[in-house]
Order: structure tokens, then sequence, then C-alpha cells
């Protein structure tokens, strides 16, 4: 694998500013220019952004947002994202990755001891002697289709793109943690990166995983994504991988590692990121009163890749459907479609099993039995029999969206 040809033990200052190199200075303004544009057809707002083919390390891209910059996979890229190994998303090796931040870049590389229940990630406290590990993951945006919100909400308008899959490679955290030194008596172990607050007064970006949840041998710190050391823009050098879990813990350009004796009161922690604690944490646009619990866990999602909305689909004669589908935090049990609005439901075959929490690719054939317009649509299950819900998921941030699918088609 390419990614053993840099030992995360050689990562220094140096090595992360020369890794930055002209890739650092163009995160500093916004692409030159951007003249495609794509139009995501949602009712409801503005729905036509721009393809840039502008950052480092990246292919074509929707252009979210510029500073900082927010980067969302083209869909028609995950119809090709059948393995993590030939896949960036998996589909074309890193350069289609999504990429959001709620920071900013700061040109630091920061090794300071900082108190006896806290370390900062000097790479030679893990990585020697400890056991290399690959896990295939979805890393998935609390806010991924936040777009289809109905009414719309604040946030970024991402549509399904603000999700990959990749096979990243690293140490265990357990490791790190169990090679560190961990007193009696922590809690909770708390992540920051090199990332800084746009505005000077906003909080910096931490997140934290209970002591049991970091030392369960899953939580990762990775070095490389799909064979390759980590781009920029995905978190070079080092970034926090939480399988199952949603994008926001994922810390990039990890630097600080800090095991608390006492619960995080961080913004991030406490206010940040956070649903009704409701069942599929849904609620009625308007209403009030609700607690709010903080993301955590992905849901199950499935897609279809290969036909898009508005296509025609030959009439009385077998068609192929396909797409994607992860199970949220464990594996997917079943994919199932439906031709006719939901009313019956056909089993599909799933690809090859590539690991609990990475894609899952699904294959069937269909036939419409007559002219007209027809709804296709396709259901995850996962491994704990939770299904995706057949009503609109709705709430005040936009998080956690796992409708089911609907492709609308035309037999002729």
């Amino acid at each position: 694998m390419q990614d053993h040809e840099l030992r995360p033990a050689q990562l220094t200052r140096r090595h992360l500013l020369g890794g930055m190199g002209i890739a650092g200075l163009s995160l500093m303004s916004p692409p030159a220019s951007a003249q495609e544009t794509v139009d995501l057809h949602v009712p409801g707002g503005p729905s036509t952004r721009m393809i840039t083919t502008s950052y480092p390390q990246k292919g074509r891209m929707i252009l979210q947002r510029s500073s900082p910059p927010w980067l969302e996979t083209p869909f028609e890229v995950f119809d090709r994202a059948c393995s993590p190994r030939t896949t960036s998303t998996m589909s074309a090796g890193t350069g289609r990755i999504f990429r959001a931040t709620s920071m900013w870049i700061a040109f630091v590389w920061r090794c300071a001891a900082k108190s006896i229940r806290s370390f900062r990630c000097r790479s030679r406290i893990f990585c020697r002697g400890l056991p290399r590990v690959d896990i295939a993951a979805v890393n998935q945006c609390a806010g991924n289709s936040r777009i289809y919100a109905v009414p719309r909400v604040a946030g970024a308008q991402w549509a399904d793109g603000s999700m990959s899959n990749a096979i990243w490679t690293g140490v265990r955290l357990k490791d790190v943690l169990d090679h560190a030194g961990v007193k009696p008596g922590a809690i909770q172990v708390r992540f920051g990166g090199l990332d800084e607050p746009v505005l000077p007064d906003a909080p910096k970006f931490l997140k934290s995983l209970t002591i049991d949840h970091a030392r369960d041998g899953e939580v990762m710190i990775a070095f490389a994504m799909n064979g390759e050391q980590l781009p920029l823009l995905n978190g070079f050098p080092l970034r926090l991988v939480v399988p199952g879990w949603c994008g926001v813990y994922w810390v990039k350009m990890l630097n600080d590692i800090e095991v608390l004796d006492q619960p995080d009161t961080n913004y991030w922690t406490t206010t940040g990121y956070r649903v009704p604690d409701t069942p599929h944490n849904t609620v009625k646009p308007g209403e009030t009163g609700f607690k709010l619990v903080p993301v955590t866990r992905n849901a199950p999602r499935s897609f279809t890749t290969n036909i898009r909305n508005g296509e025609s689909v030959p009439v009385a004669t077998p068609a192929s459907a396909r797409g994607i589908a992860f199970g949220g935090d464990c594996g997917v049990a079943r994919v199932d479609l439906s031709i006719d609005d939901g009313q019956s439901w056909q089993p599909t075959e799933l690809g090859a099993d590539q690991g609990t929490y990475g894609f899952r690719q699904w294959q069937t054939q269909f036939t419409l039995p007559a002219r007209g317009a027809h709804t296709l649509m396709v259901r995850c299950t996962n491994t704990k029999n939770e299904a995706q819900p057949g009503f609109r998921i709705w709430n005040p941030a936009g998080y956690l969206f796992n409708t089911i699918e609907t492709t609308h088609v035309v037999a002729a």
C-alpha cells in the first residue's frame, strides 16, 4: 500500500507545511472561476450550484461554499461506488470525496504537553510498535440531504453528496490511549484539530467520545485513505475515524487528544449539532418544547444510482436498477425496491460485503407494466432490523435525514 511509504512517525511541521505547499495557499481564496453549473431541481429555494475543479487534490465537485470550502460529490460518482479500493466515494481515488468544515485552517503543528491527563498527537507516540489497521467506513455529514427538508431549514444545502466511503488506514485509538497511559477516573476523550474558527469570537471546534467508545477497538487515527496519504482537504496529516457515527466526530487535522475526568462542557458538545429526542429525530415544523440530544450514529440509507428523476424506462421490458446502501452504525441486512410507490416491495441482490460500516451495492431487475408515470422507491434495513421510514423526516437543523428515497420515472 502506498500509505506505508510515508510513516506517520515521520510527520513533522516541515512535512505538514510541505504537504500543504501551494495547496495551502490556494485555500486562502475562493476558486478563480467555476463556469459550469448544476441544477439540483429541488423546490423551496435556490437549487443551482457551481461546479469547480479549482481545489487542490480534488476533481470535479459541486461548490456549496468557498470559505471555508464546502465541496459536494456529484451524485453520478456514486454509481461507480462499488468497491472502496476503486472509488472515492469510493469512485475516483480520493479526489471526489466531499469536504465540509465549520472552521478554517491554521498553519501550525502543536506538539507541547498540556496536562497530566492530556497529550498532544506527536506521531511517535502512537506509530512506533503499534499495529496498523484498515477499515472500510462511510463518512457522512449529519446534514447530508438537508436541501430536501420541507420547508427548507438553515445550513449548508447539501443534496445527497455529503458522504463518502473509503478504506482508512491508521492505528486504533485504543492502542494510542493504552500506550500513553490513561489514569483511573477517565470518563471522556476530547479531540481537536489544527483548524481554527472563521470568526475571532467563535468557539474552537472540539468533539468528545466516552472513554468506552474511544477504546472500543474500532475508533482509529487515520493517516491514509484508499492507500494514499490523506489529502489536505480531507484531514491531512491525521484524522479521527469514528465508524458508524456522523462525520462531525471525524475530527480533521487531528493534533490534540485530551482525556477528561469531568464531562466535556465545550460548545460543540453541549449546544451544537443537536436533534429532537423523538423517533427518527423528527418533529413538525413550528413545533416547540421538545428535548434536544447530540447527533451521534448514522441511520440506514439507500440510493438508486443508475436512474435519475424524470428519466424514461422501457415499458413491459425488464430494466436494471442498482445503487448503494449502508446500515448506519451496523451492517446492511437487505435492500428492497418498490415500483408502485411503496404498495409492494421486492428484494434486491446485495453485492460484496466490504465491511460493517461501508457501502453495500445492490441490484435487481424490474418491469413497469404500463405506460406513464411511476415511482420507484428503495429501502434499506440494517442488521438491527431498523428500516428507513416512509414519512418525510424534518427537524429544525436538517440533520440525520434518512427518508426512503424515491425516483420518479416515465414508462414509454
